[in-house]
């Protein structure tokens, strides 16, 4: 039997929205739930005796098929115009997820329970509170897509209640956002060990110039998977500016090019490399985090990733003054407001500098 309930809720700004729910129950247990938000009340209502009078009189319930949720995890994963859309970190955790007692699960039975108990199996192995999120939010996508795409009914509105909880028990969280800076003498070692790592490279081996890599992200502020993509044919000489092709962005990251300013002295690193590929920088982005990693790891050099020079260099550009209009255009970033909370991290002494020069 199919029947609604309308709660209202009130917004920052004052104002009410009315979230309507529909529930199907069977043998005194819910089979169904879906919900949907509205700014009246009247719509609300509205939507919600259509939805109960087409599940009652049409079957809507019984016209898709339903499988286990590591079944649909599958689909996703042999479906490849939407695999190699994907992003690494969901890939691995897709591939992570199948293998978990969770997906035992029918695609529309899934409960709020069965993802607190998922929650605390990945805590007890181990994980934080931001890795189970993804755990949850990728979960939650690719059940949003079974019923357009494959034709298979999944509960995936069961997060919209789901999810406050696990917060609320703490079991889901966002990541603690990343202060880290490589200091003056952490990057001279660096340096040191790396111009040593390249030193002892056996002949015909591929030398990675590290240091002129180090140094471009840095000033340039790009991703390693930007810098080993450039290349020489959008290097403008004159302007001394680059593109930089399929830029990383939340809503769109191909054909989003950008072109960027290659300041201070990443113009001159980037011309005195040798011009016999089609690519500045014609090395795999994993051998140069990984070099990076090794020297950092001898050094004894704690907590420091590759992607923390993307920070220190757009942390630099503000301490020499310039605008955050300014530091997005070397950066790429849209949002502002993401770029001075995640990608700054200032050195209170440098503000002594304004005042000596």
């Amino acid at each position: 039997m199919a029947s609604f309930t309308i709660e209202k809720r009130a917004k920052a700004s004052g104002e009410f929205s009315y979230r309507c729910t529909v529930r199907v129950k069977e043998s005194g247990e819910i089979i169904h739930r879906e919900s949907k938000t509205f700014s009246k009340k009247d719509v609300a209502r509205t939507w919600g005796k259509t939805r109960c009078d087409t599940i009652e009189h049409h079957g809507a319930l019984n016209k898709h098929k339903v499988v286990p949720l590591g079944a649909l995890l599958n689909l996703y994963f042999e479906d490849h115009d939407l695999w190699n859309k994907t992003g690494r970190t969901k890939r691995y955790v897709i591939k992570m997820l199948i293998d978990c007692d969770i997906c035992k699960i029918k695609s529309d039975s899934l409960k709020t329970s069965d993802l607190i108990e998922h929650c605390k199996n990945r805590r007890a192995a181990g994980a934080g509170p931001a890795t189970i999120y993804h755990d949850i939010a990728y979960l939650r996508s690719v059940m949003k897509k079974a019923l357009p795409v494959w034709d298979i009914t999944a509960n995936y509105q069961i997060f919209e209640d789901a999810v406050p909880v696990l917060i609320e028990m703490g079991l889901v969280g966002k990541s603690q956002k990343r202060t880290r800076r490589p200091t003056e003498n952490e990057l001279e070692k660096l340096k040191d060990g790396l111009q040593a790592r390249m030193d002892y490279r056996p002949n015909g081996i591929t030398r990675i110039p590290f240091i002129d890599i180090l140094d471009f992200s840095i000033l340039t502020c790009m991703r390693i998977g930007e810098v080993c993509k450039l290349r020489w044919e959008d290097l403008n000489q004159d302007h001394k500016t680059i593109l930089v092709r399929d830029r990383k962005d939340p809503r769109k990251k191909a054909g989003n090019h950008m072109i960027v300013p290659l300041l201070a002295g990443s113009f001159d690193i980037a011309k005195r490399q040798a011009e016999n590929d089609v690519f500045i920088f014609p090395y795999n982005p994993k051998s140069v985090t990984a070099g990076f990693q090794r020297v950092r790891n001898e050094l004894g050099i704690e907590d420091l990733r590759y992607h923390d020079l993307r920070r220190e260099g757009a942390s630099r550009l503000f301490e020499k003054g310039y605008s955050i209009e300014e530091v997005a255009q070397v950066t790429g970033h849209r949002n502002l407001n993401i770029l001075w909370q995640v990608y700054t991290q200032l050195f209170p002494h440098k503000l002594h500098d304004k005042f000596a020069n």
